[in-house]
């Protein structure tokens, strides 16, 4: 990974040890070890589609259960996300995406905004898919959108399988953050703001 568009994380705590580098003009090649496999999958969907260059090895107390990992990939993931977008110039900014799979039907819109905020509206029937325990997506999509500054609305327009929805969610996200991501040729070298900045995450100014 050569970009300077790229994000380095390491993060260790007393629960974790995670490792993050992500590459925003990639081309979807993705290396990822959790201890998670299905939010293993599910972040090669983000690379895969959102065509980012994704590394992750992580470690962890999976042997108490699948959180503390789960939550400290996506405050890692949302930290290099936010590293590689520096101070957003040129950014086209606004993303969204209705993403598809089978009967599964989910929209993503976001905001490279700086401020973080989420959305969460999806309704999965199940409580596990495989091992995986479903109510960490929503905790690996907070931990993403309060490190990386996205503003970002996750809504389920439909859907009765739960591996199918949370699939569709990962792949619109996907698609969602590589039009945000994307240099828009027009003003590549202007903050897309019409006052001039974008808060970088963790501040508090509107």
């Amino acid at each position: 990974m050569t970009s300077t568009r790229q994000g380095d994380i390491h993060r260790i705590t007393g629960e974790t040890n995670v490792k993050v580098n992500i590459n925003l003009d990639g081309s979807g090649q993705c290396k990822i070890s959790t201890g998670i496999a299905f939010l293993d999958h599910m972040i090669q969907q983000i690379s895969s589609h959102g065509l980012l260059d994704i590394e992750i090895t992580a470690t962890g107390d999976t042997h108490i259960d699948d959180h503390h990992t789960n939550e400290d990939v996506g405050i890692a993931v949302g930290q290099a996300l936010s590293q590689s977008l520096g101070d957003r110039k040129g950014l086209i900014r606004f993303g969204h995406f209705v993403a598809p799979l089978d009967e599964a039907l989910v929209q993503v819109v976001l905001d490279c905004s700086g401020r973080p905020h989420l959305s969460y509206g999806l309704d999965i029937p199940a409580a596990k898919v495989g091992s995986y325990d479903t109510e960490l997506v929503k905790e690996f999509f907070v931990a993403v959108a309060n490190n990386s500054g996205l503003t970002l609305h996750i809504r389920q327009l439909d859907g009765t399988n739960s591996h199918h929805i949370i699939e569709a969610c990962f792949k619109a996200f996907a698609r969602a953050l590589r039009m945000a991501t994307e240099v828009d040729p027009r003003r590549s070298e202007a903050i897309p703001s019409s006052k001039g900045l974008l808060e970088q995450a963790g501040t508090q100014n509107k």
